[in-house]
């Protein structure tokens, strides 16, 4: 059975007085390798691509396989197959912790084969942060992998601007601490390829 997303976690209370839970709400936020080919020979030592604007103030859904609540410190985990979606921005990890602040969920702590997924690019890391305080972005880290159709970029730190869509990627950790890159150009047309002058 998923569990699906509590209102914030103002439903915590009630969750840890009556055990094992399946409660289904929405969470609003608060106002305010590559193979052969690849190459980093002349790479920057940090680059990024941008992922799209994203609309930061829609509704958050988080299913898992099951919930812990901790009624003290006001912190939520979700263990197994966790998913988190806001609009068109999509997080899956092992195990996902929320911290709240005055009953609104403020970090989301990803652990555990971490992916996330855009409209127009995807990145994958060992853990991420999903800070919905301003400016709003989504941290991943370990081995980060951020591909975009074919373009594959390679770090250790993924900082993504969720209202700007823009990222920033670094390698401090990674051979060299250099960001690796492979840019796949599109094929030529036949009407692009330059014409070549009749023999003499």
């Amino acid at each position: 059975m998923r569990v699906n997303a509590l209102r914030g976690l103002a439903c915590l209370g009630l969750m840890l007085s009556a055990g094992p839970v399946a409660a289904q709400a929405t969470v609003q936020p608060a106002q305010q390798d590559s193979g052969a080919g690849s190459h980093d020979a002349g790479a920057p030592q940090q680059g990024g691509i941008n992922l799209g604007k994203h609309d930061t103030n829609a509704p958050i859904n988080v299913t898992s396989d099951n919930f812990v609540g901790d009624f003290t410190t006001k912190v939520g985990t979700y263990i197994g197959n966790v998913i988190v979606v806001q609009a068109d921005y999509r997080l899956r990890a092992d195990k996902v912790k929320v911290e709240t602040v005055k009953g609104d969920p403020s970090k989301f702590y990803a652990d555990g084969n971490v992916v996330f997924v855009s409209t127009s690019g995807t990145a994958t890391g060992d853990s991420g942060v999903y800070d919905l305080s301003p400016p709003r972005t989504l941290t991943l880290t370990g081995k980060v992998v951020l591909t975009k159709q074919k373009d594959v970029m390679r770090g250790s730190v993924l900082v993504v601007n969720l209202v700007t869509g823009e990222s920033h990627l670094t390698a401090h950790n990674m051979p060299g601490g250099r960001v690796q890159s492979l840019f796949i150009p599109k094929p030529r047309a036949a009407a692009e390829k330059p014409s070549q002058s009749p023999p003499k």
